[in-house]
């Protein structure tokens, strides 16, 4: 029989700080309720209509009493609280051993390393903000040529460089030689292509060509078993970028909320027997991490506008799940991600009432969920809701 899951993942989109939030330094953390408390109320009808409001007190967005769908929460089970993680653990591995992370840059092995690799010298080298970084350094990059090498609280490797000094494919080559220097002890979670364009005048900013080089699962997830079995995984945004490719049978590498919706609803389109695995990057990426709470909520609501069209191509046997991979709180301290909760909704044209799903142990219950739909092997992590549906 051929079905079509959905998964939405709204990144950095958390439901409240996660029982070990901390030992992460992130206690009182709630990237929704926050964020609406900041920005005096959200309007999310939509997903209130999924049952939003069930799964954490969120100024404007009420308990709806009829509720057609199943909500509830996940609690991460992976150490640490970045994008990679979160994503592996939602198709069923656990990232038991924190990524490394380096608050005092990277040691001079690396980058000396590096240096040799890619021909150019080396800017910062320090933990950062990446919008910041580029303003920082731009004009010397400019002038020098050198590579602006960053990090965060993650476990990232970050170059940054201007478009029209270093083209583009040099850029993604220099990226794809620190993740072959990056292994062992140093094998951080991703390296990151930032390209940006301006001045040292009008002021640098960030393209949407993006990339990112993350190291490949370390057992097999949802989509490796997906596509064994011979059916579709259709992967857009940084999907194919977090899971290296692996496991994944066609992708749209869209840059932003918009257009990723917009080619959901293109494969959606098709008659296709498997998974759509959709990244919404903005919440995180532009508003969380810059500690933005109106842009976060607007990002939000223009999410929550597009759900009708998304339900209107949907089919009898569909099944939607919209979670996220981590928090990034934006009214919380710093810039960093936060370790939270993730929201769990669950939707199709055959779920007409509301199912309360609880506080699940992990993130893995919805591949072990998924793999049932598909009458896959199951996971030795995580339970399936789906008898509950």
């Amino acid at each position: 029989m051929r079905r079509r899951a959905i998964v939405i993942v709204l990144d950095g989109v958390g439901a409240g700080e996660a029982p070990d939030a901390a030992d992460y330094g992130d206690a009182g953390s709630n990237s929704l309720a926050n964020t609406a408390r900041a920005v005096d109320g959200l309007n999310l009808p939509h997903l209130a209509a999924l049952g939003l409001g069930r799964i954490t007190d969120i100024q404007g967005v009420p308990p709806e009493l009829h509720v057609r769908g199943a909500c509830g929460r996940c609690v991460p089970r992976s150490a640490g609280k970045d994008t990679v993680p979160g994503h592996w653990e939602l198709m069923g591995c656990i990232v038991n051993k924190p990524f490394p992370t380096y608050p005092d840059g990277f040691p001079s092995e690396i980058i000396d390393a590096f240096r040799l690799r890619t021909g150019r010298g080396i800017l910062a080298n320090k933990p950062a903000s990446g919008t910041v970084v580029i303003q920082e350094y731009g004009a010397e990059h400019l002038r020098s040529g050198d590579l602006i090498v960053y990090t965060s609280a993650d476990s990232v490797f970050q170059i940054a460089a201007h478009e029209g000094i270093v083209p583009l494919e040099e850029l993604y080559s220099a990226c794809a030689a620190a993740r072959e220097i990056l292994t062992g002890e140093h094998a951080v979670g991703r390296v990151i292509a930032r390209p940006f364009v301006g001045d040292a005048t009008k002021g640098f900013t960030r393209t949407g060509n993006r990339r990112d080089y993350a190291l490949e699962p370390t057992s097999p997830t949802l989509l490796d078993k997906l596509k064994g079995s011979g059916r579709e995984v259709l992967a857009v945004g940084k999907i194919e970028d977090i899971f290296s490719l692996r496991g994944i049978t066609r992708s749209n590498h869209t840059p932003d909320n918009q257009s990723s919706c917009d080619a959901m609803l293109e494969f959606l389109h098709e008659d296709f027997d498997g998974l759509l695995f959709v990244n919404l990057i903005e919440f995180d990426m532009i508003h969380g991490h810059r500690r933005d709470p109106r842009g976060y909520a607007d990002a939000l609501e223009t999410f929550d506008q597009r759900l009708p069209e998304i339900e209107a191509r949907l089919r009898e046997d569909d099944l939607v799940i919209i979670g996220a991979d981590h928090g990034v709180d934006p009214t919380f301290k710093g810039t960093d991600h936060t370790r939270e909760h993730i929201p769990l909704l669950a939707f199709g044209p055959g779920i007409d009432k509301p199912i309360e799903l609880g506080v699940r142990q992990t993130y893995a219950d919805v591949a072990s969920t998924l793999a049932e739909m598909f009458n896959l092997e199951p996971f030795p992590t995580g339970a399936s809701f789906l008898g509950e549906l």
